[in-house]
């Protein structure tokens, strides 16, 4: 059993995986070290190896390690920044700047593409790489994604103000909004779209229609709409993490 660990600067996704098979026995989000020393512990099985990757802190991802070494004895394997892994190459001026779950993420969507992609992330913010046929890293777009847009709105306009059940419910359409909580998500959603058709255009202008398109964050879904070709993949930072901390 193989635990997995995408570590973010808020909360911690994390699922364990059958080591042979690959198949995922269970999974979940956490918003702290904590939770998930008891989301673990609540196992029928311990995992017997670990690998994640982590934006957070040098301190924080060794104290995270030194938990999970400490309550179940396991030797943790961290996600590093490279030049290249299976055959792609990291498109950065400085490779040890590119964030790692964006490197992840496409080393996992060259790797279920067999070829060009363009892979494109929403979460907290929404990132877009290109990744050419022999598996170059042409570099990519990042732009605040629904969690800031939303944060910045609320925070520097007054009369904005709603929780987050609403902003549920307001989304079940895309038609102008009629109350500002509806005109506030919708907005988002659209400004997420247009991104992504414009991502589209640009990969459509380096390859033609010979790429795959694959999404993958929180908030694919919204944005499926404006990519009905895309594969949406939930787990595509596992896959990239599988590829760049294989255990043996």
């Amino acid at each position: 059993m193989i635990l997995e660990l995408d570590c973010g600067n808020s909360f911690i996704k994390w699922r364990v995986i059958h080591a042979a098979q690959g198949a995922v026995v269970a999974g979940g989000i956490v918003d702290s070290d904590q939770a998930l020393v008891a989301a673990v512990m609540a196992l029928p099985e311990a995992p017997k190896r670990c690998r994640l990757v982590s934006v957070r802190s040098e301190e924080e991802t060794a104290g995270l390690s030194a938990l999970l070494a400490q309550h179940f004895g396991l030797n943790v394997v961290v996600a590093q920044p490279a030049k290249e892994v299976c055959g792609v190459r990291n498109g950065y001026e400085d490779y040890q700047r590119l964030g790692l779950d964006r490197w992840l993420a496409l080393l996992g969507g060259y790797h279920l593409a067999g070829g060009a992609c363009l892979v494109m992330d929403f979460g907290t913010a929404a990132k877009a790489d290109f990744v050419s046929a022999d598996g170059e890293h042409l570099g990519g777009f990042i732009c605040p994604g629904m969690p800031l847009m939303r944060s910045q709105l609320r925070t520097h306009t007054r009369r904005i103000r709603y929780d987050d059940a609403s902003a549920e419910r307001a989304l079940s359409s895309l038609a102008p909004g009629r109350s500002t909580v509806e005109a506030v998500e919708r907005g988002c959603v659209h400004m997420l779209q247009g991104f992504v058709r414009s991502q589209l255009e640009y990969a459509q202008g380096l390859w033609g229609d010979d790429f795959t398109v694959l999404l993958t964050g929180g908030d694919a879904l919204l944005v499926q709409e404006a990519a009905p070709q895309a594969r949406v993949v939930p787990d595509l930072v596992f896959v990239g993490l599988a590829m760049a901390c294989p255990l043996d």
